[in-house]
């Protein structure tokens, strides 16, 4: 029981003693051991890398999931440890709602057909949407949260130990100094031997952990690596997604019969399909005179020179790769698929989608 006392008193000694410290040297009445440029420099690089990484993290998961009170939900299960329920998200609803009305209106219509395969479509875009969100949750946020709740906590505490006995060794040098008699002089230079020695401990302590902060940040650069993998992943995936079913509604007639057998309304304009830079969106003027100049080239054996509207990344041997707002030389071959054509830049050659060129006179 005496030596719970006395360790109370010795810590509440401590504590008043770093207190009076702290208070001295803010009102500039005590002077402060200042911390190396090294030391200070790896603390700054340590918070900075703390507080850009709780921001990046926040914002990954405001991208993921844009519902607020969603967040939250998740947040809660995830600390009690359960599951979170299985949710449809907006492209999976969108999809349902497609299809349904497709069933509605009649899937052996064209506006049914049509409703249908976006439907599936939109359906197939939810799909990919969870699996990127899946991925970057195990090898973005993961990462990103384990430094901050593992490494980064560590650090905290080895700063705020390596602070306490910074305004000990303050302490003592101050008692150092106020002593006048021989004894108290040479107490208080023991005291300060001892102090020094026990700062310079911890913040060689300190040092090596925020040494780990420049490893800390390759391991960020992977992950940063990995989510950019997966979100590319998830962008082909949709673009693939939607480039299939453009085409196929690219096969749909712009006018047809309404349900009720009427004739159709030959004032309706012509439906197309914007955004997406393929020959297979409906016809339309334009779409009829770039299709027709493509369509003379195959038919003859000359070639034409053509610009390159987007980059193109070949996919094999077989392709060549384009740089927009080149020009290169297109002709066709016999037995090639109509979307396709050879190109030709220099001694390079190899199949080039036709989506990608505008034909020059």
């Amino acid at each position: 029981m005496d030596f719970n006392v006395k360790r109370f008193a010795a810590d509440a000694g401590t504590f008043l003693s770093r207190a009076v410290q702290f208070t001295e040297e803010k009102l500039g009445q005590a002077e402060k051991t200042e911390l190396d440029a090294n030391l200070e420099n790896l603390l700054t690089k340590a918070e900075n890398t703390k507080i850009w990484t709780e921001k990046i993290m926040k914002q990954t998961e405001v991208l993921l999931q844009p519902n607020p009170n969603v967040r939250i939900e998740e947040f809660l299960y995830e600390k009690l440890e359960k599951k979170a329920p299985t949710r449809m998200n907006n492209h999976d609803l969108l999809g349902q709602y497609m299809i349904d009305s497709a069933n509605d209106f009649g899937p052996g219509t064209a506006y049914g057909n049509a409703l249908a395969k976006c439907g599936e479509t939109q359906k197939q875009i939810g799909s990919a949407e969870r699996e990127f969100i899946q991925s970057t949750a195990i090898n973005f946020l993961t990462p990103f949260r384990n430094f901050l709740e593992g490494d980064f906590k560590t650090i905290s505490k080895e700063r705020k130990l390596l602070q306490n006995k910074r305004l000990d060794l303050d302490a003592a040098k101050t008692r150092l100094k106020k002593a006048r008699v021989t004894e108290a002089k040479a107490a208080a230079e023991q005291e300060l031997r001892i102090t020094q020695s026990e700062f310079d401990r911890q913040a060689e302590i300190t040092r090596l952990l925020l040494e780990g902060i420049s490893g800390t940040h390759a391991h960020h650069l992977r992950c940063l690596n990995d989510f950019v993998e997966a979100q590319a992943t998830y962008y082909a995936q949709c673009y693939q997604y939607l480039l299939d079913l453009q085409k196929q509604l690219g096969s749909f007639p712009s006018t047809f019969s309404s349900n009720n057998n009427q004739t159709s309304t030959s004032s309706l304009p012509s439906i197309s399909i914007p955004s997406i830079p393929i020959s297979t969106s409906l016809p339309t003027q334009a779409n009829s005179v770039v299709t027709s100049g493509f369509s003379e080239l195959r038919a003859s054996s000359g070639s034409r020179k053509a610009r390159v509207l987007y980059d193109y990344d070949a996919a094999d041997s077989s392709e060549l790769s384009l740089l927009a707002d080149e020009v290169i030389t297109v002709y066709s071959v016999p037995g090639m698929d109509s979307d396709w054509l050879m190109g030709q830049r220099g001694n390079q050659k190899g199949r080039v989608p036709i989506t990608y060129l505008e034909l020059l006179n």
